[in-house]
C-alpha cells in the first residue's frame, strides 16, 4: 500500500503511458510489414531500379487512388520501423527488406508470412485460459490438437511451413560456412536430422568438399522431395527410434520445439549414430539453436529469444534455453562436454561431445 502514496512527476506517469501504449499497438509493425509483403511493395522498389515516389508505387501497386493517404501512412510506418529508407520524396530498399525479395534465395518472405498468419497468432489469445486447462499448449486449447497433427491435416500450411523453414535454412546455412566452416572440416559424413528440404547441409555440401550428408526425414517430407543434389540424400526415419550413423549429427532449430525429456531422447539417438559411425572422424553433435544470456547479452537479441521462447509455449511443448539449462540436457543424455560459439546473432553453433 506504500507504493500508492508516491506521487509521480506528470514527466514519469506521461512515459509509463508511452510505454504501455508501445507494447498494446506493437502488433502494428507485424501486421504493416505482412500488408507491405502481400503487396509486393519490396520488388516493386527494387525492379524500380532507384528511389521511387509515392506516386509511382501507387501507380505499380494499381491501387485504389482515393486510398493514396493510406499508402503513405504505410510507408511512413515501415520507413519508421527501419525496413525502407525515405530520400527526399522517394523510397529505397534497406538491408533488411532486401531479405523480403521472394527471387532472393535468402528471402526471408515466407518466415514473416508464416508467422504473422493467424494459424501461428491466434494462440496467443488463448493462452490465458491455456494456463487453466489440461492441454499441452495453447495451440491445441485453440484447434484441438497438437502442431504437428495440425500440419498432417492441412497440406497448403504444411507447404508453407516447410517453404519458411527452408528460406531460414539457406539463410543460416550461408552465414555458417562464412563463419564455422571449420566445425564441419575433418568430417567425412553429417546426418542432418529433421532437416526438412536439407537446404541447410546443400549449402554445407557446396562449401566443404567430399562431405557426404544425409538427410532425415519422416517419410511424407521424403516422399515430397524432387531433385536430388551431389553429396546429399534423404532417409526416411523418425528420429525418437532410428539416426543414420555419421560422423556427426547436425540439428537446426529441433530441440527448442521439444521438453527436456524428448530433447534427451533424440540426444541418446544422435551419440549412438555418431558412436556407430564407420568412419570414426567425428564423434560430435552440432546444434544450431538459441542461448539466452538475460545479463550478457544485447537488450535486442534477449528480446527476440524471450519472443521466440513464448512462440515455443504457444504453439509446442519446448523452450529456449540458458547455458545451464543446455547443460543439465547435454548431462543427462550422457554427453562430457560442449562448446557454445556466438556467431549467428540470436541464435549460436553448440557443438555437443560424447
Amino acid at each position: 500500500m506504500a507504493s500508492m502514496n508516491v506521487v509521480d512527476s506528470s514527466q514519469e506517469l506521461l512515459e509509463a503511458q508511452a510505454h504501455l501504449w508501445n507494447h498494446i499497438f506493437s502488433y502494428i509493425n507485424s501486421m504493416a510489414l505482412k500488408c507491405a509483403l502481400q503487396l509486393r511493395i519490396p520488388e516493386i522498389i527494387h525492379k524500380h531500379g532507384k528511389p521511387i515516389t509515392l506516386s509511382q508505387l501507387a501507380d505499380a501497386l494499381r491501387i485504389n487512388k482515393a486510398k493514396s493517404h493510406g499508402l503513405y501512412r504505410l510507408m511512413r510506418m515501415l520507413v519508421h520501423s527501419n525496413l525502407f529508407l525515405e530520400e527526399g520524396d522517394a523510397y529505397s530498399l534497406t538491408t533488411a527488406s532486401r531479405f523480403l525479395l521472394r527471387d532472393n534465395p535468402q528471402s526471408l518472405a515466407p518466415f514473416a508470412l508464416v508467422f504473422t498468419d493467424p494459424t501461428m497468432m491466434d494462440p496467443f489469445h488463448h493462452v490465458s485460459e491455456w494456463f487453466r486447462d489440461d492441454c499441452l499448449s495453447p495451440f491445441v486449447t485453440r484447434n484441438g490438437m497438437n502442431y504437428w497433427e495440425f500440419v498432417g491435416s492441412d497440406d497448403k500450411w504444411n507447404w508453407l511451413f516447410n517453404e519458411a523453414m527452408t528460406t531460414d535454412g539457406r539463410f543460416v546455412g550461408s552465414i555458417i560456412v562464412r563463419e564455422c566452416k571449420h566445425v564441419f572440416e575433418g568430417l567425412k559424413s553429417v546426418v542432418d536430422v529433421a532437416g526438412g528440404s536439407g537446404a541447410v547441409v546443400k549449402t554445407i555440401a557446396e562449401a566443404v568438399p567430399g562431405l557426404e550428408c544425409i538427410v532425415l526425414e519422416l517419410p511424407h517430407v521424403v516422399a515430397a522431395m524432387e531433385g536430388s543434389h551431389e553429396n546429399v540424400r534423404f532417409v526416411s526415419g523418425d528420429m525418437f527410434e532410428f539416426i543414420p550413423p555419421a560422423d556427426a549429427c547436425f540439428l537446426k532449430w529441433i530441440m527448442h520445439g521439444w521438453n527436456d525429456e524428448k530433447c534427451v531422447k533424440i540426444l541418446e539417438k544422435c551419440k549412438e549414430a555418431v558412436i556407430g559411425s564407420k568412419n570414426g572422424n567425428g564423434g560430435k553433435v552440432i546444434i544450431v539453436d538459441m542461448v539466452v544470456d538475460v545479463e550478457k547479452q544485447e537488450d535486442k537479441e534477449t528480446g527476440t529469444q524471450l519472443f521466440m521462447d513464448m512462440v515455443m509455449m504457444a504453439h509446442f511443448t519446448g523452450k529456449e534455453r540458458s547455458e545451464k539449462e543446455w547443460a543439465k540436457v547435454f548431462d543427462a543424455a550422457g554427453f562430457k562436454d560442449y562448446k557454445i560459439t556466438p556467431v549467428l546473432g540470436s541464435r549460436s553453433v553448440i557443438e555437443v561431445f560424447p
